[in-house]
């Protein structure tokens, strides 16, 4: 058996079933107990200065 078919074997089968895992394990990483308060405030992120833009001593003290 050449490298090419062992290789396409394996992800036909294994690898198929290795993502489907990850993938099912980042939708429970999700929705997780506790990680609503993060995920509400990285929403609000475009929300936070929308009557006035935030002030540059502000970010500045931030940054630092």
């Amino acid at each position: 058996m050449d490298l090419y078919s062992l290789l396409r074997q394996f992800a036909d089968s294994w690898m198929l079933l290795a993502l489907f895992l990850f993938f099912l394990g980042v939708i429970l990483w999700v929705i997780r107990p506790g990680s609503t308060k993060t995920y509400r405030d990285t929403a609000n992120i475009p929300f936070r200065h929308e009557n006035a833009p935030a002030k540059a001593e502000a970010n500045a003290r931030k940054e630092a």
